[in-house]
């Protein structure tokens, strides 16, 4: 990238404002221009251009270099459009590539679940172990505001970002894959290829996989040569590691096979066992993942983050043994839920309120699959917690795990959710306000 020659940052978001003070540092006279579909457009010094205005901005070539944002696709006309004239199009990942990954240690984790847990794990048996090691992408800094602080560097990475993503890791990890992120991708075929973009690749890196990926022949394809896995662990340290997630915060069979995929990636990057049992141990759920809070006597689970049904699933094994009500249902991705309908009632779910839109195929299997099951239909989520708090009596335990994104979702009519964080924290919220005050 041409630092002095004029930028256009197509997104305004955390990456979009990490790039915008990196290209002030290196060329302060630089002309930055910024585009967004919907929302803010604050970025410091930056001239806007409407989307619609967009190829005529390319056809005059006023900048010559994209750096797209993760959220907006790729696959988008006007980044061919771009290409055809010239303009190169890159990402704040790229840009870190360029700039700081001489000389560094890079872990890259991708997955459609499970990836933000395992790569903080990582993160904490590093340091544990006595490394200096940093986390970036999705979860701690954005690419360029981690820079170079940290001769090892572990990446969180969406599909988004493998698909982008123009170099190779030293140590990669797949957690699992599942469909996903098909309005961005296109296809579920091209979602897959994307996000295996990460590990299919002639540098011969070492991979780790988790449970959801081995022996799935999309992963083992683009692994190429199975002599690139990571040995699985000797049961001693299986064993140790069992024990010290039993002692954690981390719940479920899930995080179990979080814990020892991410102490295989952490060994091969120089961790001991010992500072890899630390790192369990300062394990902290992350937020709106399995984040638990007790009002009026009821435990309340915030699993906002869940976008897929397999992670519902997920949720629901963590609480085995409780009466369950679930909330589920939102933004529409032709995601399949006829297995999660037929595990609702051996998992110990009483009562499932569903929310538009993939709700309403939820519950339709429901009612066919576990007719015993009290099945709610919602319109927001105000009116699912207000359903909950006239049948106490029916669970012990709610949990949030919508198993579809925020995407036009209603807290209440007229407040829509920006994201599943704002989903989470109105769940807690309202959660608070219909059964009392913490317990």
């Amino acid at each position: 990238m041409r630092f002095e020659a004029p930028v256009l940052l197509y997104g305004a978001g955390r990456e979009a404002q990490s790039t915008r003070a990196f290209i002030r540092a290196r060329a302060p006279n630089a002309k930055v221009f910024v585009t967004v579909d919907s929302g803010s457009a604050d970025i410091p010094d930056a001239e806007f251009i409407a989307p619609a205005d967009l190829p005529q901005a390319i056809a005059d070539k006023r900048f010559a270099t994209i750096v797209k944002s993760p959220g907006v696709s790729r696959y988008r006309p006007i980044f061919a459009m771009a290409r055809e004239a010239g303009i190169s199009v890159t990402s704040n990942l790229n840009l870190w590539a360029e700039t700081y990954r001489a000389g560094r240690t890079v872990i890259a984790i991708t997955g459609t679940k499970g990836k933000s847990t395992t790569a903080t794990l990582v993160h904490l048996m590093l340091t544990q172990s006595g490394l200096d090691a940093g986390l970036a992408g999705n979860v701690g800094l954005a690419p360029l505001e981690i820079a170079d602080k940290h001769p090892i560097v572990i990446f969180e990475l969406s599909s988004y970002q493998t698909a982008d993503m123009a170099f190779s890791p030293d140590i990669a990890a797949v957690t699992n894959l599942s469909p996903e992120h098909t309005d961005w991708h296109r296809t579920v075929e091209r979602y897959y290829e994307d996000k295996l973009n990460l590990i299919d690749r002639d540098a011969p890196f070492p991979v780790a996989l988790g449970v959801g990926a081995k022996d799935h022949p999309l992963v083992m394809a683009a692994l190429r040569d199975p002599k690139r896995l990571i040995p699985a662990l000797a049961p001693f340290l299986r064993d140790r590691i069992a024990t010290a997630v039993t002692r954690s915060r981390l719940k479920g069979e899930h995080n179990l096979n979080n814990a020892i995929l991410a102490a295989q990636i952490a060994l091969k990057a120089g961790a001991d066992i010992e500072g890899i049992v630390r790192g369990i141990g300062q394990f902290v759920p992350l937020p709106h993942r399995l984040e638990e809070h007790r009002f009026g006597g009821t435990v309340f689970v915030n699993d906002s983050i869940s976008t897929t049904p397999e992670a519902t699933k997920a949720a629901l094994s963590a609480y085995d043994g409780s009466r369950i009500a679930l909330i589920a249902g939102g933004h529409e991705r032709q995601q399949n839920y006829a297995e999660l309908a037929t595990l609702l009632a051996p998992r110990g779910v009483t009562v499932l309120v569903c929310l538009p839109v993939t709700g309403d195929r939820l519950a339709t299997l429901t009612y066919a699959a576990a007719p015993d099951i009290d099945v709610l239909e919602a319109g927001t989520l105000e009116e699912a917690i207000k359903a909950l708090s006239a049948r106490k009596w029916s669970f012990d335990t709610v949990i949030l795990s919508p198993g579809a994104p925020s995407y036009g979702q209603l807290e209440r009519p007229g407040v829509v959710f920006k994201n599943f964080e704002e989903r989470g924290a109105a769940f807690v919220r309202l959660a608070e306000q219909y059964f009392g005050a913490a317990g």
